[in-house]
């Protein structure tokens, strides 16, 4: 959970939230890797795969992917490389912090809103899957929670990294 930071009342409700969509993208990735082992066996022992199988591994793992993002930032979990910054002072990594955590919260709010005007345009068009007719409109629309606490997560972790950034550096000293 960032470090040393503590969540107040909406970044506790924020990781729990997160926390809660990642279990089920984890669940609904190992239902992918169990259907796709009963697909390929199908395939190769009795020439029966599952009815589908590329639709529904394509649209769960739109939800699935989708569906980490956000707990990943809460728990600073994303990728950064320090060579350059391992000696800049806390408050000056605590701002630099900020400015991603803006980033990741303006592209989690692009990709929400994004994603939500392909699944109204999709669902206005009424396009259908190929092979098992299901509405495609339905998995962009399984990704918004996904984007949405994404978006929310970085705005929040912003007020934390910009908050922390005016108090202490690396030696103790007020900003």
């Amino acid at each position: 959970m960032l470090g040393s930071m503590t969540f107040g009342p909406v970044g506790r409700w924020l990781f729990r939230a997160s926390k809660i969509l990642a279990l089920l993208g984890v669940l609904v990735l190992v239902g992918l890797v169990v259907m796709s082992m009963v697909s390929i066996l199908g395939r190769k022992l009795a020439s029966t795969p599952v009815p589908g199988d590329v639709e529904i591994l394509q649209m769960a793992a739109a939800f699935a992917s989708a569906s980490f993002f956000a707990y990943c930032h809460l728990n600073g979990g994303d990728m950064k490389v320090d060579f350059f910054t391992d000696w800049w002072s806390d408050s000056t990594l605590h701002q630099l912090d900020a400015v991603g955590s803006l980033l990741v919260g303006l592209f989690g709010s692009l990709m929400t809103w994004r994603s939500g005007v392909g699944a109204i345009s999709l669902y206005q068009s009424g396009e259908m899957s190929i092979v098992l007719g299901w509405p495609v409109w339905v998995a962009h629309a399984l990704m918004l929670p996904g984007f949405l606490l994404l978006g929310l997560a970085g705005f929040y972790t912003t007020g934390l990294h910009w908050r922390s950034s005016r108090i202490v550096d690396k030696n103790g000293v007020l900003a």
